[in-house]
């Protein structure tokens, strides 16, 4: 099982950043975190790097189910989601697997709450 789904846009970075932020609204999430990795490595380590940001995305109320039925998963949250830039006018967008991701975990209660945060991420891919 692949870790992470993606799909290539042919637009600007910024077009695709927004396009990105207004997909998961229209599935429930917010972005609550941002990291312009691009940036940080140049600050930090004096690295050029392509554009790649990771954006933070939360789904409160199908967060707070997870916290319910495992109060750890925290370390796993918020689902990421990538905006990276392949080319010119070649954005990959990439998010996590959230089942994937908690095959890690040893909580049957789980599942379902994967499986629904899964579909709607595959959704905001699938709708770019």
């Amino acid at each position: 099982m692949e870790y992470y789904f993606s799909k290539t846009l042919n637009v600007s970075y910024d077009e695709a950043v927004k396009q990105v932020s207004e997909g998961l609204k229209t599935e429930g999430f917010g972005v609550v975190s941002e990291i312009n990795m691009h940036d940080t490595l140049k600050n930090k380590i004096g690295v050029d790097f392509k554009r790649y940001k990771i954006l933070g995305a939360c789904n409160p109320p199908y967060a707070y189910k997870a916290l319910q039925a495992e109060d750890k998963i925290g370390t796993m949250l918020p689902c990421n989601v990538l905006v990276i830039e392949q080319g010119q006018n070649e954005i990959e967008i990439a998010a996590v697997n959230p089942i994937a991701s908690m095959q890690a975990i040893t909580n049957p209660s789980l599942a379902n709450i994967a499986l629904e945060v899964t579909n709607k991420l595959k959704r905001v891919i699938e709708n770019l």
